[in-house]
């Protein structure tokens, strides 16, 4: 076997050239087939979302707020107790079901939306039963919870390192929020004693919460949690 370039002998085993480099050619050695790299004709399949199920489930929503619609007003002749279960079915499908109705769904989008529903579900009894909680009590705590929930779905998304910052930090915000809820609970309905209740979850959240900052500024402590938990 010759060089097709430079005309040097060469052995049968050889794949280029010696002297030119250039790659050698024999059509009587049968060289083997490789694996071509990319399949023929053949495309990665489109995901199927499952609309069926979602559909399914919708009417299992749908259903029973029709049940309960006609059940009082056959026993009543009027809405009595049926809209809080209606109200309740739907704020559990705005939770749990909607989301799944898009194919990324955004938390930053849908968590606030998910609050914002509890809201008004709350205004509504508030407005229903002739209360006047809902501003003085309902809506600090349910805007609070929003916020915080908001705020670490907005950071887990978007910002890729620092968990144990962002638990810790919604440690500490959950405990804060505890003390906010007795204040509310003793502003609102009355309450003349101070019971100090909300300072034991405060102290066991803002210790978590702290423990996590610390192990997310500590390197060495961080790996031998690590070790101990994990390994």
């Amino acid at each position: 076997m010759y060089c097709v370039n430079c005309g040097v002998k060469l052995a049968d085993t050889e794949k280029q050239c010696p002297l030119c480099a250039t790659k050698v050619y024999h059509p009587d050695i049968v060289r083997p087939e490789a694996e071509a790299l990319y399949p023929q004709n053949k495309y990665p399949a489109a995901e199927e979302r499952p609309w069926a199920v979602y559909i399914i489930v919708t009417a299992a929503f749908i259903l029973p707020m029709i049940i309960v619609f006609l059940c009082d007003w056959q026993a009543n002749h009027m809405i009595r107790w049926s809209d809080y279960v209606i109200g309740a079915l739907f704020l559990a499908y705005v939770v749990l079901v909607l989301p799944l109705w898009f194919k990324d769904p955004n938390p930053v989008i849908f968590v606030p939306c998910s609050f914002a529903s509890l809201a008004a579900y709350l205004l509504y009894i508030n407005e229903s039963v002739g209360g006047n909680w809902f501003l003085s009590f309902a809506f600090p705590l349910v805007g609070g919870l929003g916020i915080i929930a908001t705020a670490v779905a907005a950071l887990l998304k978007y910002v890729r390192k620092g968990k144990l910052y962002i638990f810790g930090g919604a440690f500490i915000a959950l405990g804060l929020h505890a003390l906010l809820l007795e204040f509310m609970v003793n502003y609102t309905f009355g309450f003349t004693t101070f019971t100090g209740w909300s300072f034991y979850p405060l102290s066991i959240l803002v210790i978590l919460g702290g423990v996590l900052i610390f192990l997310a500024i500590s390197k060495p402590a961080r790996e031998t949690m690590e070790r101990k938990f994990f390994i």
